[in-house]
């Protein structure tokens, strides 16, 4: 039986929904009452969020302190009813299907552990594969996985008490990954880790994303998290969604200019007004320029235009960094 009209289409949308995307809100928002018992204050937290991730995106969630991110994450994994609009995550309501929803879900907070403090690490997973019900032919598959990719075999019979907190932090994410979640929730993951420790876990990520099996909503201040694991970003500011774009489109919007690096193959000065540069610098006693180049112009163009005068052994392009992008962002 086929359904049709107005009622059969939006029963189609919703269908489509929740097969192609993770996370749906609509209008979303959250307000707590602060103060005595005899005086309250309704503060706001978040108000009209409203947002889908399709599944196997790798989403960027970024926002100052107390802009709203981790009220929001809250609302979306079910620890917080949300005051006005709606949420479906994996095609379930968060809060009236929080326990179906958690066998769904991955959660990873920087700052929190969900491992047993005096067991070993190898316990610890063997108890979350038994509190999710997994099968032990897929336990030991994705186990083996995650020790192999994370380098954990040195440590597995450690108690998580005397882990540093790169290994911990390893333990953290290959416990929220062993019943193969559709959405790994990330918050602050790198946190205070050290610089091999961050790539590993990044490396590690990236491969579980690109499989397209397990979907990433990234809260993190490491920028470099983001420009490493996500093409989209999501920006929240006092509560409100200001931007949801893709990275690179962000970088074209907001981040000004970029900057072309040629080394031509002998010394010479760069030359001069060249189409859609705005300064010009030169270094290394002519053997390198640095051309500023605004939108009126493309990479291609002005290197085609440089080639054309000079010979080149080697030219690049320095892209604006995440860090200057979320500046011009938080100011504006």
């Amino acid at each position: 039986m086929t359904t049709s009209g107005a009622g059969g289409a939006s029963m189609d949308t919703e269908r489509r929904l929740r097969s192609d995307h993770v996370i749906v809100t609509e209008g979303l928002g959250r307000d707590f009452l602060v103060g005595s018992r005899l005086r309250r204050t309704r503060v706001t937290a978040v108000t009209d969020v409203t947002l889908d991730v399709a599944r196997g995106e790798a989403v960027g969630f970024l926002g100052p302190n107390g802009a709203g991110k981790s009220t929001t994450i809250k609302m979306l994994t079910g620890v917080l009813v949300p005051s006005a609009g709606s949420a479906r995550v994996c095609g379930l309501d968060p809060v009236r299907e929080r326990r179906t929803l958690a066998r769904r879900i991955g959660v990873v907070f920087g700052q929190r552990s969900q491992l047993w403090w005096d067991l070993p690490l190898a316990e610890s997973f063997a108890l979350h594969g038994a509190i999710h019900r997994v099968p032990p032919a897929r336990h030991r598959e994705r186990l083996d996985e995650c020790v192999e990719l994370l380098d954990m075999a040195a440590f597995l019979t450690t108690p998580v008490r005397q882990l540093s907190l790169g290994q911990r932090m390893r333990g953290e994410v290959t416990a929220a990954l062993l019943h193969t979640p559709e959405l790994l929730v990330l918050d602050e993951p790198t946190i205070g880790l050290d610089l091999a420790s961050k790539e590993r876990l990044r490396t590690f990520l990236s491969a579980v994303n690109a499989r397209g099996d397990v979907t990433l909503l990234l809260t993190t201040h490491d920028l470099p998290d983001v420009e490493r694991l996500c093409r989209r970003v999501v920006v929240i500011d006092r509560g409100r969604v200001l931007v949801d774009d893709g990275l690179d489109a962000l970088r074209r919007r907001f981040a000004g200019h970029r900057t072309l690096v040629v080394e031509p193959v002998t010394p010479a000065a760069p030359p001069a007004a060249l189409p859609g540069v705005v300064a010009v610098t030169a270094e290394a006693q002519g053997l390198r320029w640095r051309l500023e180049f605004d939108s009126t112009t493309t990479a291609a163009e002005l290197i085609a235009d440089v080639a054309r005068r000079v010979d080149i052994r080697d030219v690049h392009v320095d892209e604006p960094t995440i860090e200057a992008l979320m500046r011009t962002l938080y100011t504006r």
